[in-house]
This record gives C-alpha cells, structure tokens and sequence, in this order.
C-alpha cells in the first residue's frame, strides 16, 4: 500500500486546529476540483484531499491517527487504513456540506455528482423536506459482500443524520438499518510482549468467547486494538459493532511480587540506602 501522510496532503500542522484544517481543505477542494482542473491527476488527487478532511476533521478518527503517527511514523498511513475502511472513514463527516457549499458558490457540479465519480453510486447526500422543516445529510448506500442484491446499507452520521432518520421514522414509520454498538474491554501484556508483539489468546469475558489478537509490535500502554464486527448485532440488518480492547502494559505478577519483596528486604535490612 502506498504510504501517504494526512498532514501533508492538506499542508497543515500536526497541532493545526480544526478550523486550520478546513481551511486547507477548502483551498484545496477548490484547487483541484475536477470541474475546475482538466489535469487528469486532479481526480486522483482530490481523493485524497477528501480522505484527509475526512480522518483530520473528525476528533477521534484523528487522536488515533496521530498515536499511529506516533508509534508507526512513515507507515501509520497504512496501519489507520486497516482498521479503517472507506465508508468508515466518510461516515459522520461534514465534507458533502463543505463541498456543496464550493460547489454551490462556483457554480460546479453537486457533491453527488462529483462524489459519484470518484467512489461509485453509493455516495450521495440525501435531502428530506416538509413544511417548516428540512434536513440534508452525506449518506451512504452500499451493498456488502453476503447480502441479497437490494438490501442496501445506509449509513447516517452526526446529528442531521440523527434528525433524518427521527423524522422518517416518527412520519412513515420508516427504520434505517443501525450499526451495532461497539463495545470496550481491556488486555494486559508483557513488556516483552508488547516490544516484540504477535498472537495472543484473549476471552471476551462476558460472554466467554474467545479469539487469537494479533497484537503489533512495539504496541504502547493505552493503545487500542480493534477486532472488526466483533461488538454488538446490529438492528434491521445493520452492520455488527466493533470491539476495541485497551492494552495494559504490566509487568508479571510474580516478577512484581519478587521486586516488591526484594524493595521491602532491603528497606528492613538498610541495603537500600
């Protein structure tokens, strides 16, 4: 996998702030919009434009970016792509708006249009009016390898997304499929472990189920390891949650009791000293 680099895509600061970072983007966005620039790399490099808006804008999404920055360096871009997929990394984000508002002003093509072009009919905003009330938002409608060909999956994120499906359900009677809820648990490692990494036997205690973590190397004390569909069903057809596991770096029981009592030993003697 090619190795690229968020921050520099966009030629913002590691410690830019949010509004920093939408300003890149909106120079950028306007830059190499495919409407605007015949260049044939302008599509390819508009991607990542958008995949970086995408990953920077979103506090959490960028928290754990930057701790692979932190640990993996030149190779964090392709660590953040395995756990995180394309619709991921777009679910939640304000970059329809953003780039409707460009498009809008300019007097380009929609963000449908554009957005359809660059991954597919899938992408597409998704507009509900009634009287006194509208609501806009980025969905995102695929289908997943194993499900029946119609049975697409909607993804709607932040509160408009939030607003949408409230209105449709409470006027219609209408449900989205909803991604299951993830779930959180923690695993202690050795720090040899933890430096050299590899495969672990872990059980999800409550409800006794059992899986083999690959755990990285050189993984730090806090970081999370994320096992894809492994958190709660989802509703109506909507995809399982995830289940993130916390490391703990601890040292062994024993070597920590050995030490405890070999600290307490020579307090008692005075060899500490």
């Amino acid at each position: 996998m090619e190795q690229k680099d968020y921050y520099t895509i966009l030629g913002v600061e590691k410690n830019g702030s949010s509004k920093r970072v939408k300003e890149a983007y909106r120079k950028l966005a306007l830059q190499y919009h495919p409407d605007r620039n015949p260049d044939p790399s302008a599509s390819s490099k508009m991607k990542d434009i958008n995949e970086a808006y995408a990953v920077l804008s979103d506090p959490r999404k960028r928290k754990e970016y930057d701790l692979m920055l932190e640990q993996f360096g030149g190779s964090a871009y392709g660590r953040f792509r395995q756990n995180y997929s394309e619709q991921d990394i777009f679910r939640g984000s304000d970059i329809g708006q953003v780039f409707e508002e460009i498009s809008r002003i300019f007097g380009f093509r929609s963000s449908d249009q554009v957005f359809q072009d660059f991954y597919g009919p899938g992408y597409r905003t998704f507009e509900f009016r009634r009287p006194g009330f509208s609501v806009k938002a980025f969905v995102y409608s695929g289908r997943r390898a194993g499900r029946a060909a119609g049975n697409p999956q909607f993804q709607l994120g932040g509160p408009l997304g939030k607003l949408l499906k409230h209105a449709l359900k409470k006027q219609w009677g209408f449900e989205f499929p909803e991604k299951g809820k993830d779930r959180t648990d923690t695993i202690d490692i050795p720090p040899d472990f933890a430096m050299n990494g590899g495969r672990i036997q872990y059980t999800y205690r409550p409800e006794y189920r059992e899986f083999i973590v690959n755990v990285p190397r050189g993984i730090r004390d806090g970081q999370r390891i994320r096992l894809r569909g492994m958190g709660e069903r989802g509703k109506g057809g909507g995809e399982p949650g995830h289940l993130y596991i916390t490391v703990r770096v601890r040292k062994p029981l024993k070597e920590t009791v050995r030490n405890g009592l070999k600290n307490f030993v020579s307090m008692v003697t005075g060899k500490g000293k």
